[in-house]
């Protein structure tokens, strides 16, 4: 595995092979099975696969969340060796921000102003910033993300297409612990018996899933809520119902492209999750 901690060598690296397929997986490091998983998707459908790893400042509302992400890089390098990775970017924030560098501001046909975006200001400013920048460096053919960010997956696609670029946007199915709790590398800030309990986020989605054909959509978010009431341990930010499409607001269940949102704190620790159906 080749690794580089400047944009320079590494785009001098890429635009040195041979007409290279290659395929792009943006982390933030602690990596888990659901990185993997992109990662694996990626090996399987281009030639060359880039893994970055870098915390990205500007994504991030809250300092307290940002100095607390786990960092785990030789772990990580191992997975990634272990799987065959063919480059591992990983920059230092002035390789890619100058000082005082300010995010830029999109227009994101108000993807980015619901759920994530409504409870984390700038938050898709900071990640379109980023990742504009990452494929400008990289220029990859496809990239990967997991569905669990669905709301990012269609902010990135939003912007791929405004900048008109050739690149085919992945989203690859959500990795799941035992009890169904998505797999996050903020999982690792969480005791065995919060894990426990953050099985919930999914237990909910699950029972609306199952249950749509038999309560209204507000009879079912009216359940949900009182049930995240009586859980003292975990605070529910939101739990939305939504076209998967767009993430518009829905007041009765689609044919298909529906999409249950949710974000809860347990501890401190931030979870998101969703169920497409």
């Amino acid at each position: 595995m080749q690794k580089f901690k400047t944009k320079s060598d590494l785009s001098f690296y890429l635009s040195s092979l041979a007409d290279p397929l290659i395929g792009f997986v943006p982390t933030m490091g602690a990596l888990h099975n659901g990185h993997l998983a992109l990662l694996r998707q990626a090996k399987k459908q281009c030639s060359v696969v880039v893994c970055s790893i870098f915390v990205n400042p500007t994504q991030f509302s809250n300092k307290e969340d940002f100095n607390s992400y786990p960092n785990t890089l030789s772990d990580d390098i191992t997975k990634l060796e272990k799987i065959n990775c063919d480059v591992l970017y990983v920059p230092d924030v002035s390789d890619l921000y100058t000082i005082d560098e300010k995010t830029k501001h999109y227009n994101l046909n108000g993807l980015d102003n619901v759920m994530e975006g409504k409870f984390r200001k700038g938050h898709f400013d900071g990640v379109a910033t980023i990742i504009e920048k990452f494929f400008n460096i990289i220029r990859p053919h496809k990239a990967y993300f997991g569905q669990k960010d669905l709301q990012q997956i269609l902010v990135v696609k939003s912007l791929t297409k405004q900048l008109n670029l050739p690149i085919e946007i992945i989203s690859v199915p959500t990795i799941r612990e035992e009890n169904g709790l998505a797999m996050s590398s903020r999982n690792k800030l969480l005791s065995p018996k919060q894990i426990e309990t953050a099985s919930m986020l999914y237990k909910s989605l699950k029972f609306c899933k199952t249950n749509k054909d038999k309560f209204s959509i507000t009879n079912l978010k009216n359940y949900i809520k009182i049930q995240f009431s009586e859980q003292l341990e975990v605070d529910l930010e939101y739990l939305e119902f939504v076209d998967a499409n767009n993430l518009q607001n829905i007041s009765f269940f689609q044919e298909n492209n529906n999409a249950i949102c949710i974000a809860a704190y347990l501890g401190g620790v931030r979870l998101i999750d969703n169920i497409i159906f």
